[in-house]
This record gives C-alpha cells, structure tokens and sequence, in this order.
C-alpha cells in the first residue's frame, strides 16, 4: 500500500502550530529557539531579559550572584556542532550556550534536531574573542569554538567552569528540558 507522506507532513505541521502558538502565550514571544531559549536562561540563570529582544550584542543582565549585572547573550543550538553566533563587540560580557546532544558539523539528511538542553556553557565573550582574534578565525554567525574551549567552559552536566556555580535547584530546572 503507497501512502502519500503530504497529508502527514501537513496535519504535524497543524499540530505543531497549535503547540508553537502555546509556547508563545507562555513566554510572550514567537516561538522560536532563540525566543525561547532566552526565556528559560532567564529562568534558570536569574536574568532580565532587555525590553527590546532587538537589543545589538547582548540579550540580558545576570540579576545575582557574582556575574550580577554583567550583560549575556543567550543561544540555543538543537545540537551541539561546534560553532558559537558571535558578534566582535564590547557590549557583551558572556554567552551562555545552551545545546542539545553533541553532533559533528555535516550534512543534516536524516538526521532530528530534537528541542532539548542537555547541556549549558559559559563562554567569557573577551577571552573568547581574544582567543579566536588571536588564532585568526573569523568572527561571524558560524566561529569555530575548539572542543577543549567547550569543555572548559561546561557549567551542566558537569561543572567544568567555575564563573557560575549552578545551585542544585538550577540544575534541577534544567533537568526538566532534557530528553
């Protein structure tokens, strides 16, 4: 028996608007990774997302702990392939990465980006720049981070960086969004 996958495709992209259109009355922006990312960094890492998500090089301000007031750009990557969007700016102070599971940089044929945080980095944006200025990589939408770079800068699972202690209750948070 020949079934047609169009009418599937179609009635799951149904399905998933009416989800995407609940997500976004919760966190009163579009449904987006970026939107929601942002909205859970938030939620997890006590910050205060700038009025405007349009704000140039940073998204937010920590609001506690020793990173109070410095300002993070928040990303989410469905999976972790080694790149890091990174503007060459003086605004930002950290990026806090969340990903889902590690996959290397290829073709994506067959392959599922599946909306969870398995873990969480943060990067000091200067160190990081200078690191990368220093090794001639480019700065754009797409910079290669080096493995040893993501590692070090780990702060879930494991606590790899020590720039922010997750409290057990954070980590819990996070927990809530893994597969």
């Amino acid at each position: 028996m020949d079934h047609d996958p169009l009418p599937v495709a179609a009635r799951l992209l149904r399905d998933r608007i009416a989800i995407d259109a609940k997500i976004a009355a919760v966190i009163g922006r579009p449904m987006a990774a970026g939107h929601l990312g942002e909205w859970i960094a938030a939620r997890v890492f006590d910050i205060e997302l700038e009025s405007n998500a349009t704000t140039a090089g940073f998204d937010g301000r920590f609001t506690a702990g020793a990173l109070n007031g410095r300002t993070v750009n928040v990303k989410w990557y469905l999976k972790r392939e080694g790149f890091l969007d990174l503007t060459d700016t003086d605004v930002v102070d950290y990026y806090l990465v969340l990903t889902g599971p590690t996959a290397p940089a290829t073709h994506s044929r067959g392959a599922g980006r599946p909306w969870c945080i398995t873990s969480a980095y943060l990067f000091d944006a200067r160190l990081l720049l200078n690191d990368l200025h220093g090794r001639g990589v480019k700065i754009a939408v797409a910079s290669s981070v080096r493995a040893a770079q993501w590692e070090a800068a780990q702060i879930y699972p494991e606590q790899r960086s020590q720039a922010l202690s997750l409290q057990p209750a954070q980590v819990e948070r996070l927990r809530q969004f893994a597969l």
